[in-house]
């Protein structure tokens, strides 16, 4: 089975692969499907963070609230994804959103599923082409396995632990806004009580765009949880996007089990009642 990450010459090398082009940009929605157009890894379809990754909004369920595990199903055997297909998520960012998607995948129990390491600049580096083609996939039949995966944690559950600390949250956002300054995307600013602060960034080799290696990550991520075990972690980031990005770096460094909080900040923000800490990161 193809692991957690693959590189360019894989991807190359496996044109029966399914592959998804997960580019989005925050501030600019329709940034993602328009750099598709202008070009993509053959055979990839995109995805899009808003309408294929995420639920509708309510304003109380965060900014990209989980869909449905059968509707989201559903749409990925559509595109092709059956129980036995490869699936591989790149993006352009470093795996961010990529990640959402591997996360996603591996929630409804389909655990082949892959980040391509450095994603499209890696695959530019490697000297292959881009292409328009859009593909028209042959639709597979794709069923949900939720028990296979460690479960979702929900607000409920992260405003109790708040008391309890049964399980130790990891913030993916930046050190600025988890200190609750230079808010730029939520409405409030802080960090949940309790939670230490882990930038989504530290992840990735700065000269290369790709994964650290298994050792530093699991090196950082020590350093970060001390005696806390992995399945007692929990992560979440402004909407449950890049927490999932720091849940792929644990799996890597062979840190698994963790789990994420899909609603993040937006969701636990937009209820005043609930209570909100300012500071600096209690573990750098």
């Amino acid at each position: 089975m193809t692991g957690l990450l693959v590189s360019a010459a894989q991807v190359a090398a496996n044109p029966n692969w399914r592959i998804f082009d997960c580019r989005h940009d925050l501030m600019n929605p329709n940034a993602g499907r328009a750099a598709y157009d202008i070009g993509h890894i053959p055979h990839a379809i995109h995805l899009h963070l808003d309408h294929d990754l995420s639920a509708a909004m309510t304003g109380r369920n965060g900014r990209h609230p989980l869909p449905d595990a059968e509707v989201f199903a559903t749409r990925m055997a559509a595109l092709g994804v059956d129980s036995q297909t490869q699936v591989v998520a790149y993006d352009g960012q470093g795996g961010v959103y990529a990640s959402r998607l591997w996360w996603m995948l591996r929630w409804i129990g389909h655990d082949k599923v892959a980040v391509l390491d450095g994603g499209i600049g890696a695959w530019q580096k490697a000297g292959f082409a881009l292409v328009t083609d859009v593909p028209k996939p042959t639709a597979g039949d794709l069923r949900v396995i939720l028990s296979s995966y460690p479960t979702p944690v929900d607000t409920a559950a992260v405003l109790a632990n708040i008391q309890t600390m049964q399980f130790q949250v990891v913030d993916a956002r930046s050190a600025e806004r988890f200190a609750g300054r230079n808010e730029t995307i939520d409405p409030v600013a802080g960090h949940i009580p309790g939670a230490n602060n882990r930038f989504f960034q530290n992840n990735l080799d700065s000269a290369s765009g790709c994964f650290k290696s298994v050792d530093a990550l699991r090196v950082e991520f020590s350093a970060l949880l001390g005696d806390t075990k992995s399945g007692n972690v929990v992560h979440q980031c402004g909407s449950g996007v890049t927490a999932c990005h720091n849940l792929l770096a644990m799996e890597i460094a062979g840190l698994t089990g963790s789990r994420l909080y899909p609603g993040s900040w937006s969701e636990w923000c937009s209820d005043s009642s609930r209570p909100i800490a300012t500071g600096n990161p209690s573990t750098p």
